[in-house]
């Protein structure tokens, strides 16, 4: 019996038609069985999105303090050791820990406003950030990456 489908949980912080950010759990489904080269077995992939990108690796310290801000693009967020949350504009908090994933798109919010974020544990928080710099379909979370 073949292993079912994979499905990624993420939360999507983006722009509301009201101009407020807030996020929504969702999943990436898109999975394919392929292979990477060599005699390596079939894995499970999800060849999600291409194009210009920056990779950034980052520690959050243990006193970050994340006033409302913007993503500065719309980006994979995965904490790569430690936790920290995401506030929305309608007060909605998520925490996230190692291994969750986050992709923030909230741009174009009512005064740039966007969220606010912070670590939890009063501990840093290291994370691995993916920007995607020239999707414009991303911005502001139009689409989803689940729906590209």
């Amino acid at each position: 019996m073949a292993d079912p489908t994979p499905q990624i949980p993420y939360w999507h912080v983006y722009t509301n038609e009201a101009g407020s950010s807030t996020q929504q759990l969702r999943y990436l489904t898109k999975f394919e069985q392929q292979r990477m080269g060599g005699d390596a077995g079939a894995q499970w992939n999800n060849l999600l999105q291409q194009g210009a990108t920056q990779i950034i690796f980052s520690e959050l310290p243990a006193d970050f303090d994340g006033d409302w801000h913007e993503n500065p693009h719309p980006q994979w967020i995965i904490p790569l050791s430690g936790g920290w949350w995401v506030e929305t504009m309608d007060g909605k908090r998520t925490e996230m820990r190692v291994g969750e994933l986050s992709f923030g798109a909230d741009q174009g919010t009512t005064g740039e406003k966007g969220h606010r974020s912070g670590v939890l544990d009063g501990k840093p928080c290291r994370m691995m950030i993916v920007q995607f710099t020239d999707d414009q379909r991303l911005l502001g979370g139009r689409l989803a990456p689940d729906e590209l």
